[in-house]
């Protein structure tokens, strides 16, 4: 930790430079990916921006990283500044554009709003919150209004996000018992991404790689990367942004499939991811059983192998990646996919390479940055799908009417470096719901459709057939 400074206002503030893989989403955030977004549909009673503002003050009290400013520095690599007192919260009041008059095309909207896009490089150059906030009272006949959070993703990864929902839900609702154990304790687990980064609390027996195995990885990674099919794009060259498009699943297709995953020994994850992957070989004209290799992102929540160890409350960004190719001919079932996909991530899992290969993989993806010629038609794309292991899981539906909540989303962009769909999925009361980001204009809204249309069916006669056999 760098010693303490002045910041605004004459407070004091504690400072220190950005992590290995805080680094990396400061380089990427200003071309598109890593904004991270939590939106609200306000019924017209709990939407008192006042009652808003002191819910937002609320969450910055409790969570230091989520005051920080992004500070640029001669060296190239930014800072992180903590002001130790919570400065006033802006909250950005706006009316309803024309092109966006309601919530789906406000969030888009916000969604794609990059305060970050000059980013602060230069040493003398303005430093920006990590935080944003923008407030909206939707027009007639909707009652309603719209808040969202936008959040630079080197401060909140996506379990710091769902724990910011639940905290922020329970607050509007007036919960002060329930948001006081959502969040964090007081003293050093409070402080985690304060004090230190990522890469800093990963015990060094488990961070530890020869340096021969570390050239062998950086060379499989790349070849891999290299060798990988992508889905087609549809125009490229062009100002990108994320889009957006939902999956759900109703009470008993969610029983349905979650019971056939158990049955057949893997995480939601694997079938999702393995779901895409056939979804993509369906939607190309190819030769009977013509093979082409995928590639898959899954995103690991860290917190629980870190010294001391953390859990979702302690906001910061703490999560890794595996990635994994499979080659695929057309004739897989589901779950032959789906178990060849839990595997590999597993077996990398148990060598510990998503904890030993962060800083390769950020190192591979800030050279993709600075080289999208390196990727296919420059599009910057990593992977045909991120999956997070493990759900968001939300029990909100009683703090939601109290609140007022009518709906929330949590999601990022990734139409700079990423895949070419982001997957974030969560359990709502006991139904899956999936919130599928997309690099528009490589991709269509109507291609992204009809992909997780076919993702939606392969995984609805998968879970009936397993059913079936065991009826």
């Amino acid at each position: 930790m760098d010693p303490a400074s002045v910041g605004v206002g004459g407070e004091p503030e504690r400072a220190r430079a950005v992590g290995g893989m805080e680094y990396g989403w400061c380089r990427a955030v200003p071309g598109g990916t890593g904004t991270t977004l939590l939106a609200f549909r306000l019924a017209r009673g709990a939407a008192k921006a006042a009652t808003v503002q002191a819910a937002l003050e609320s969450l910055l009290d409790a969570h230091p990283v989520l005051r920080a400013r992004l500070r640029g520095s001669s060296s190239g690599s930014p800072t992180l500044a903590f002001p130790s007192a919570t400065p006033p919260l802006a909250l950005e009041l706006l009316p309803v554009p024309e092109s966006a008059p309601d919530f789906a095309s406000l969030l888009e909207l916000e969604l794609n709003r990059n305060p970050w896009s000059a980013t602060a490089s230069e040493p003398d150059a303005d430093a920006p919150p990590v935080l944003f906030v923008t407030f909206y009272e939707l027009p007639p006949p909707s009652s309603a209004a719209a808040l969202f959070v936008r959040i630079h993703t080197a401060a909140c990864d996506r379990a710091a996000s769902a724990s910011l929902i639940r905290e922020l839900v329970a607050s509007l609702a007036g919960d002060g018992d329930e948001a006081a154990s959502s969040s964090a304790s007081a003293g050093e687990p409070e402080d985690a991404a304060v004090r230190a980064a990522l890469e800093e609390r990963i015990p060094q027996r488990d961070s530890w790689k020869p340096f021969w195995a570390r050239g062998i990885d950086m060379v499989g990674y790349s070849i891999n990367g290299l060798r990988t099919s992508t889905l087609p794009f549809e125009v490229t060259g062009t100002e990108r942004s994320t889009q957006m498009v939902r999956l759900g699943f109703d009470r008993e297709e969610t029983t349905r499939l979650l019971d056939a995953c158990k049955q057949n020994g893997v995480k939601l994850c694997a079938a999702m991811a393995a779901a895409t992957l056939l979804a993509t070989r369906q939607s190309k004209q190819l030769a009977s059983n013509q093979q082409e290799t995928y590639s898959i992102a899954t995103l690991i929540n860290c917190r629980k192998f870190l010294e001391p160890a953390l859990d979702d409350h302690n906001v910061g960004f703490f999560h890794s990646a595996i990635t994994n190719t499979h080659t695929i001919h057309g004739g897989e079932g589901l779950w032959e996919l789906a178990e060849r996909c839990q595997d590999s991530y597993t077996n990398a899992k148990n060598n510990k390479k998503h904890l030993t290969d962060i800083s390769d993989l950020n190192f591979l993806m800030c050279r993709a940055i600075e080289n999208p010629q390196l990727t296919t038609a420059s599009a910057l794309r990593t992977a045909i799908v991120s999956v997070f292991e493990e759900p968001a899981v939300y029990e909100l539906s009683d703090l939601q009417s109290k609140a007022g909540v009518e709906e929330f989303v949590s999601c990022a962009t990734l139409h700079g470096v990423g895949p070419s769909i982001g997957m974030f999925d969560s359990m709502r009361d006991g139904q899956l719901d999936f919130v599928c980001m997309y690099p528009f204009p490589l991709h269509s809204r109507k291609q992204m459709q009809e992909i997780l249309n076919k993702v939606k069916q392969i995984l609805r006669e998968g879970s009936n057939a397993h059913h079936e056999d065991c009826a």
